[in-house]
């Protein structure tokens, strides 16, 4: 596995002052690196056996749909409220500065399905959780949560226990 750490770039301030943005664009920009990312998210989730990947906008949508793609299975876009066209069940959620929510259509996830959750990055675990709580109450079985960047000391990995979890970069939230 590679070192990603290098190719995120540290935004300070942003989205708010006193935010410590991971901007992972540099990485984008390396697709040697992205590919390389990509197969070690995939090797890792293979064994796991998902049917499904399910990923939020935006930044998840990245390397989510790749990753959905290496494991040959389908992909479920999270998408902010009214932005996906059919039924949809509604998932809110805390930001380590603020609160937000996300839908998911109601017939995306069929019952029993095994479903990979990714994002780019894990900080606090509020994201994740409300996509795993999007993939419960449609019947589907979390088998578990792939990330590019994990920050570390905001309780995360902590707050979707117990499914298994991997990141690729552990960074600290600060600094």
């Amino acid at each position: 596995m590679n070192d990603y750490a290098p190719l995120i770039r540290a935004v300070p301030d942003f989205p708010e002052p006193g935010i410590l943005f991971r901007d992972i664009t540099p990485l984008l920009l390396d697709a040697g690196a992205c590919r390389s990312a990509v197969a070690d998210l995939a090797s890792w989730a293979a064994p796991l056996k998902p049917d499904l990947l399910l990923a939020a906008e935006s930044r998840g949508f990245i390397l989510g749909g790749a990753l959905a793609q290496a494991l040959d299975i389908g992909f479920i876009p999270a998408r902010k409220p009214g932005r996906l066209p059919h039924d949809t069940l509604e998932v809110e959620y805390q930001l380590e500065y603020g609160s937000d929510s996300l839908e998911v259509h109601t017939d995306s996830i069929f019952d029993g399905a095994r479903v990979l959750v990714h994002d780019d990055l894990i900080a606090t675990g509020g994201t994740a959780q409300a996509k795993i709580e999007a993939v419960e109450r449609l019947g589907g079985e979390v088998v578990g949560c792939a990330f590019l960047i994990e920050l570390e000391g905001l309780g995360g990995r902590e707050h979707i226990a117990p499914h298994e979890m991997r990141a690729l970069v552990n960074l600290p939230a600060q600094g």
